[in-house]
């Protein structure tokens, strides 16, 4: 098997993936990813206890247990392009071979749940409560780069996506792919779910208007008004779209959950969306540890 050379696979002097400044034997098989380096130290701090802390650039790490359950928790940075450098590392980490560079026979597959926070697109999903995400959406354009393909519902939701947002063409191509059902089903009581959609920034493509005007100006009312069958697009962020395209296409089990701090159809903000991030964190920790 011919190995992977130095300049797509980039090991530091200490033996660790270049960005995540991580080694294979430091990373568990369940990840939880957050964006905000603060949030690792957040998560943490309810292990029983830590093995690894690891920070290179925005990307820490810590590695440690929640009872039985091994656990790492990345930051990601925020944005698809900082997920797609996440996402292709830690699966190199699992499924390369440092010492030969080349694929690993035998692969692993990770679970990784993403906690995050997000912006709600329905009335009915007040600030503070929780999103679980049972597609990621993106209007990012990150997966286009990578070949893929969707299984018949997922193309249906699109082209009724493409049809009703006309975000198609020139700068937008969007894509969609599913949750891991495996994991999903464990999330229900205290979740609402629907469809997330990813944007590739916070102002304009999210229909914010500071100085700038907007191609699309009435793209958050099209998003609210979206439906297909029982779906509807619940909320939007930044990362969903990108971990469950980079993750089932690397063969990963993949879940999204967001705390809302934004209504952006009643315009409200919460007033304490730490506290809110940290009931999700107790409330995901005591799911994930019993996966």
């Amino acid at each position: 098997m011919k190995s992977i050379e130095a300049s797509e696979l980039i090991i530091n002097n200490r033996g660790a993936i270049y960005h995540l400044n991580l080694r294979p034997e430091e990373m568990a098989d369940t990840i939880i990813t957050v964006g905000d380096p603060d949030r690792v130290a957040a998560i943490s701090k309810y292990f029983d206890h830590i093995e690894h802390s690891l920070q290179h650039r925005e990307f820490i790490t810590h590695t440690g247990f929640v009872g039985k359950k091994r656990i790492s928790v990345v930051s990601t940075g925020i944005g698809p392009d900082n997920i797609d450098i996440v996402l292709n590392e830690l699966d190199a980490l699992a499924n390369i071979d440092f010492d030969t560079r080349t694929i690993k026979s035998d692969l692993r597959n990770l679970t990784i749940i993403r906690i995050g926070t997000s912006g709600a697109l329905q009335s009915d999903i007040p600030v503070d409560s929780f999103v679980c995400s049972t597609h990621g959406l993106g209007i990012d354009n990150l997966l286009n780069y990578y070949q893929h393909n969707n299984n018949d519902e997922e193309r249906a939701i699109l082209q009724q996506f493409v049809t009703h947002t006309q975000l198609n063409g020139g700068f937008s191509h969007p894509y969609i792919c599913s949750a891991a059902t495996g994991i999903l089903k464990h999330f229900v009581d205290g979740f609402s779910h629907g469809i997330t959609v990813t944007c590739p920034g916070f102002y304009g493509p999210q229909g914010r208007v500071l100085r700038l005007g907007l191609t699309h100006p009435h793209l958050v009312d099209r998003l609210t008004q979206f439906s297909f069958g029982n779906y509807r697009i619940t909320n939007f962020e930044m990362e969903t779209s990108a971990i469950y395209g980079l993750g089932k296409l690397l063969g990963h089990q993949c879940l999204s959950l967001n705390t809302i701090v934004a209504n952006r159809v009643s315009k409200t903000f919460s007033k304490d969306g730490n506290a809110a991030v940290d009931i999700l964190i107790q409330k995901a920790l005591g799911i994930i540890e019993n996966l």
